[in-house]
């Protein structure tokens, strides 16, 4: 029999002890018998405005240690289903952005050659171009899903090509994203022109911002993701921003109108049956936020994603 891997739990051992990894999950590096491997990404010089979201893997898993195993909403144990690690951080070089994609991608192949599911924490919104070019290696172009209150689609800032700004034009132009199976949701915020919308667009991206969100509900807009995604392999990306500041105060470029951490959930419990195969949650930047709610927040987005992997997995 392969091994299991699962938390330790709170009936066992306090909460509020041991060396904290994402959900009291043990920090394996031996990926034989994992199913899914939480990683962190601890890179943040590719943002616009605050710096800081490198110390988001480590406040993250300083709030995950409240979760627990079954999620009531998908009637899911996930640790009877899903072999999970902490796989640790992987190395990034401060400053360098280029450099830190290179590892980043070197980092993740391994993980992704074994048949595991990497959920990475960052770190800024930047570090999912690097992780979209070592999943292509190993799926080809993918679904992609980006709850975000940015499109992330500029082609540059200040005459540079990589920010946490840009990613997701730079994934289009390498051919990392299927964008017939490609959707950005929870836009939101003055723009600089109507041109921040169009030019995802046009890139081949369903977008839908906030506003057109509230005009027809959240269900519907969870069934558009649904035909969007479907017929393959999907990449997650989740942006904290996401989230409004009252509610996720602990993030880097913060923008207002937008959605409750119950919404947030509902749309990710909402991708139930896509083939989910990486995920990344990005933009915690514990600085901003002294009480942990956005980590928490983010702990707990995390699980509903580990909860529509096992739901799927129970399926099959």
């Amino acid at each position: 029999m392969p091994r299991r891997y699962a938390p330790v739990s709170g009936l066992v051992s306090p909460r509020f002890s041991g060396i904290r990894t994402f959900a009291r999950l043990p920090h394996v590096r031996d990926l034989d018998g994992v199913d899914v491997a939480v990683i962190g990404v601890p890179f943040d010089t590719g943002v616009t405005f605050r710096v800081g979201a490198r110390f988001g893997p480590a406040a993250v898993r300083e709030m995950s240690a409240m979760l627990r195993a079954y999620n009531p909403a998908l009637g899911v144990n996930v640790y009877d289903v899903l072999s999970v690690v902490d796989y640790g951080d992987l190395p990034v070089v401060p400053g360098y952005i280029e450099d830190s994609y290179a590892r980043i991608e070197e980092g993740l192949s391994p993980v992704l050659e074994a048949g595991v599911i990497p959920i990475c924490i960052g770190g800024d919104h930047s570090i999912t171009l690097a992780e979209l070019r070592a999943v292509a290696k190993k799926y080809g172009p993918v679904g992609f899903v980006q709850f975000d209150s940015h499109t992330d689609t500029w082609d540059e800032y200040f005459g540079r090509k990589y920010t946490h700004g840009t990613p997701f034009r730079r994934a289009v132009e390498e051919g990392l994203i299927d964008t017939a199976r490609a959707i950005q949701v929870g836009m939101r915020g003055s723009l600089y022109g109507p041109e921040d919308y169009d030019q995802s667009r046009a890139l081949g991206f369903e977008v839908w911002p906030t506003d057109d969100v509230r005009r027809v509900g959240i269900p519907a807009v969870i069934e558009a993701i649904r035909r969007r995604l479907s017929g393959g392999p999907v990449f997650l990306s989740f942006d904290i921003d996401f989230v409004d500041p009252s509610f996720a105060p602990g993030t880097g470029t913060p923008e207002i109108g937008g959605f409750t951490s119950r919404e947030a959930q509902e749309f990710v419990r909402g991708l139930a049956g896509a083939n989910l195969v990486a995920m990344d949650l990005v933009e915690v930047l514990p600085a901003y936020d002294p009480a942990g709610i956005t980590a928490l927040i983010a702990a707990n987005i995390i699980f509903e994603a580990l909860s529509v992997v096992a739901l799927n997995r129970r399926s099959a």
